[in-house]
């Protein structure tokens, strides 16, 4: 009798182990950005607590990207998965290999997806990690939980081949308004990396403040980085801090553009150094959201020996190739004056091997054709980057801005360009703004936060999400695969990342958000 039970076992077991697995679909997918291109094969991968993660050797880089992902996975898995190098390809696991994709460009990746392995083929370590983002979400949502979670860590088979629409995909950080410290920043460049962003640039200077040491002058910290927008203490990162911040992003692949703001937004540094004035008068500190009244002394050859000592120090600790000079809204500077100075800057900028970027004001100068204007205001002043031959950021405020109120009852933000819902963020097409501004024209897309009504983390989560995750499906994916009608649906899947991660987001009525 126990032996023909111990064959009905037998015979139950083999029945179920060949039980045909659920059909899965990698086209019904919720990753943002949208990749280029899915292929789906219909069966699963299935992650373990046996799954290696496999590195092809001679890639530093790739084996920390590989970590990365280990330590990703694990809070929320409870699996410690091992990483290692290997000269082959190896029979199941996850593999990384830097070998060319079929889709080619800097951060191009493919991933290849079978029942035992999965193979993320990208053309550099950027691609790599950017790759990595879309194993992150092909997961169930879960994954991003900080504590271990019961469930089949599953994801669909098939084919992946993406790679970016442009090449410049950024946020701006204003910390001069209000000032956010280093963890705050390093919070915001794990959420950009999660979008594959790879610019973030910070506005460091203001009238309110003063955000990074200067050796050789060091009373703009002293004074002027001691306030902030509402009379605050204010704060700045010292050149430690920075350098800090630089290889934190730079191990996500992003690059850090510091901007010193000038001729007019300055008055943090002439609160500082009287000598900047032309009255030779130091101002008093600035605590207001008023723009447009300050203006640096343009006739002073003082102020361009302080200009020249400033790009140094920042070019010195910025191992990225762009300087941003600021420029907007300084409407007590003369035209006569305003243009000369840009120029004269431009060259200084030059000097110390960096390329030039400003806000579209800029463009009244005679720009280096490898300067770079940012349109935010004026259509006018971005044609003119145009019509001399000098590419464009785009960063229209009525669409980009993201601290537009979304509505007229938003607790934060402002609406002087706008109120700028989910929807609106996301419908547009920076090639089509403008006639006159085609795509072979513009470098890429960036979405500013100024931080007049933010002081602290939740603020900043508050404007900035889920508004982001739309910016970066501009700035990524193809736009004739985008629809808002498809891509609300994806962005309601993401609240329960946001959830996960405890940020403080605007659960906009026109999205379909899972309860």
């Amino acid at each position: 009798m126990n032996k023909q039970i111990l064959v009905f076992l037998s015979i139950i077991t083999g029945l179920l182990s060949c039980t045909p697995e659920t059909p899965t679909d990698l086209t019904k997918n919720t990753v943002i950005p949208k990749p280029v291109s899915i292929t789906a094969t219909g069966k699963s991968f299935k992650l373990n607590d046996k799954t290696s993660i496999f590195v092809k050797d001679g890639s530093p880089e790739l084996l920390k990207t590989a970590q990365y992902l280990s330590s990703k996975l694990k809070p929320a898995t409870g699996f410690s998965l091992n990483v290692q190098t290997t000269e082959n390809a190896p029979a199941s696991g996850i593999y990384l290999d830097l070998e060319t994709p079929k889709t080619t460009g800097d951060e191009a990746y493919e991933l290849q997806i079978d029942n035992k392995l999965l193979t993320l083929k990208a053309s550099s370590p950027a691609g790599a990690f950017r790759g990595i983002q879309t194993i992150r979400q092909l997961l169930p949502a879960d994954i991003e939980k900080n504590t271990v979670q019961q469930t089949d860590w599953i994801i669909p088979t098939g084919t992946i081949q993406d790679y970016p629409e442009y090449e410049y995909r950024g946020t701006m950080l204003d910390v001069a308004r209000h000032f956010l410290g280093v963890d705050d920043v390093k919070h915001y460049l794990d959420l950009m990396a999660y979008y594959k962003f790879n610019v973030m640039h910070l506005h460091l200077t203001d009238d309110q403040g003063w955000r990074i040491e200067i050796k050789s002058w060091p009373k703009l910290t002293e004074i002027g980085g001691q306030t902030e927008v509402g009379g605050g203490e204010g704060g700045f990162y010292t050149q430690k801090d920075y350098n800090e911040l630089v290889a934190y992003a730079a191990e996500r692949f992003i690059t850090i553009i510091p901007e010193i703001d000038m001729p007019g937004h300055t008055n943090a540094a002439l609160a500082s150094y009287p000598e900047l004035n032309c009255d030779g008068k130091a101002t008093e500190l600035y605590t207001g959201i008023e723009v447009g009244f300050s203006t640096l002394c343009t006739d002073k050859e003082i102020t361009y020996e302080f200009i020249d000592d400033v790009i140094g120090e920042l070019a010195e600790m910025t191992p990225g190739k762009y300087i941003h000079i600021g420029g907007d809204e300084s409407h007590v500077t003369k035209k006569e004056d305003y243009i000369p100075f840009i120029e004269r800057v431009q060259d200084i900028v030059y000097a110390h091997n960096k390329t030039m970027i400003g806000w579209d004001e800029v463009t009244l100068a005679k720009l280096d054709k490898r300067s770079i204007a940012q349109y935010w205001a004026s259509a006018e002043n971005a044609k003119n980057a145009v019509a001399q031959g000098v590419k464009v950021i785009m960063s229209p405020a009525a669409k980009a801005y993201l601290d537009m109120q979304y509505d007229s009852i938003s607790p934060l933000g402002l609406h002087w360009a706008g109120y700028v819902e989910v929807d609106t963020g996301y419908d547009w097409d920076p090639a089509k703004l403008e006639k006159e501004i085609g795509r072979d024209n513009i470098l890429g897309i960036e979405a500013p936060l100024w931080t007049e009504t933010v002081t602290n983390r939740a603020d900043m989560e508050y404007l900035v999400f889920p508004r982001l995750a739309g910016y970066a499906e501009i700035g990524w994916s193809p736009t004739a695969g985008r629809s808002w009608d498809e891509y609300k649906v994806r962005l309601a899947s993401h609240g329960n990342q946001y959830d996960s991660w405890g940020i403080n987001y605007y659960r906009s009525t026109r999205v379909p958000w899972n309860e």
